[in-house]
């Protein structure tokens, strides 16, 4: 059973008042709340085992090591990854990214070369390919969308030519919630020799991901957006393709011997991990999914595709609402406007109700100039959400609609 009271037991601060009314908070999309499990894992690290990893021989030093080294094969499970050396520990999804970025272009990227990427991408799955077309050349192509907010894969098979060397889309759209066919996106580019990366920041704490089965060669998501801690992320990678790219950031971690004639660097996935690691944060990751994955993964999913199925019904019955972002297999977040209402004054009134929603362009200003609008309101779903919240969120943007 989903026993949704006992879940909103392990997150304290759903208990807390904003302005004296009980605070909803339906801004998931940006960063999650943490459960109790996954706080007291840090403070008992940081209490009872703190030491640097990796290179001590003393007790602590072995300790933490072992513990960095678990949450590793966590994640490398939570994925169904084939080893722990596809698993890089990074800061983030952006930094994920921004990594595959900076390596591929050193290593295969030549002027004139292609990357393919969505109009529903986040800033963080464009800018750092933008940079490399002022660096080296390249050349961005866009997959299209339509007005419901879904991939025109009709389009998408014509953007591929002979120049075409990487996919980077992401797997569940941050504004619209579409839940991409990655699968089908990444045999569509294998079929042309071209590697896939998939952002999987909207994916990972709302629906269970298999890499293999997708077939990716890059997959990244954010601990902070997985009920995890802030600071930490996850590039999965193909081993072949992390052996054939080269580091990122150099330093200590990620080399086997250093001399000012040459430097050798280190196994996978360490030759990706300059400098210390985050290893109380990724402990704390490992909880998070150790709770998620406790919870079922499937579980979760039902869950909250109920409450956006039953959030998008008693939203469509406020006049003047319009909804941005309706395609059929969509999850877990609802973007929208009211009349003639701007997004920051929806937000902030809604706010002073007690309700935390996320307004503006959530950093996708390509996709907002695509549905025709300069910002949204984005209320998007965790696993402790509940439908009693949601009536809330509905009783406040009407109060809302009628003082404008």
């Amino acid at each position: 059973m989903y026993d949704i009271e006992k879940i909103r037991a392990d997150f304290p601060i759903l208990g807390r008042e904003v302005y004296g009314r009980p605070l909803v908070y339906l801004d998931n999309g940006a960063t999650t709340q943490k459960p109790r499990q996954v706080v007291d894992a840090l403070v008992n690290e940081y209490y009872s085992v703190n030491a640097n990893v990796h290179r001590g021989v003393h007790f602590l030093s072995q300790q933490a090591t072992q513990l960095h080294e678990a949450s590793r094969e966590t994640v490398r499970r939570f994925l169904n990854a084939r080893s722990t050396a596809e698993i890089v520990f990074t800061r983030g999804t952006t930094e994920s990214i921004n990594l595959v970025a900076s390596c591929f272009g050193e290593a295969v990227l030549k002027l004139g070369d292609e990357v393919i990427v969505s109009e529903m991408e986040h800033h963080s799955n464009i800018v750092p390919w933008q940079l490399l077309e002022q660096r080296r050349g390249i050349r961005l192509r866009v997959i299209p969308i339509t007005d419901a907010g879904e991939l025109r894969l009709d389009e998408y098979a014509r953007l591929f030519t002979d120049r075409t060397r990487l996919v980077s889309v992401t797997h569940v759209s941050n504004v619209l919630g579409t839940v991409n066919p990655v699968r089908e996106i990444t045999a569509m580019a294998h079929a042309h020799g071209v590697p896939v990366l998939i952002d999987g920041a909207q994916s990972a704490p709302h629906l269970a991901v298999d890499v293999q089965d997708i077939g990716c060669d890059f997959f990244a998501f954010s601990g902070h957006k997985v009920y995890g801690p802030t600071g930490i992320g996850v590039l999965y990678g193909r081993e072949e393709w992390l052996d054939r790219l080269p580091p990122y950031m150099g330093g200590g971690e990620m080399i086997r011997s250093v001399s000012f004639e040459k430097t050798t660097f280190n196994d996978l996935p360490f030759k990706f991990e300059a400098g210390t690691p985050d290893y109380v944060a990724s402990t704390g990751l490992a909880r998070a999914l150790d709770y998620v994955t406790a919870l079922g993964m499937d579980a979760i999913r039902a869950h909250e595709q109920e409450l956006t199925r039953y959030a998008t019904e008693r939203l469509r019955s406020i006049p003047g609402m319009r909804l941005i972002g309706e395609a059929p297999c969509k999850d877990a977040v609802i973007s929208f406007l009211v009349g003639d209402i701007h997004p920051l004054d929806m937000g902030t009134l809604l706010d002073r109700l007690g309700i935390a929603v996320r307004t503006g362009h959530h950093c996708a200003e390509p996709l907002m100039r695509r549905m025709g609008v300069e910002g949204t309101v984005r209320a998007s779903f965790g696993l402790y959400n509940t439908r009693e919240e949601v009536d809330v969120l509905v009783a406040g943007i009407d109060r809302v609609r009628k003082m404008f």
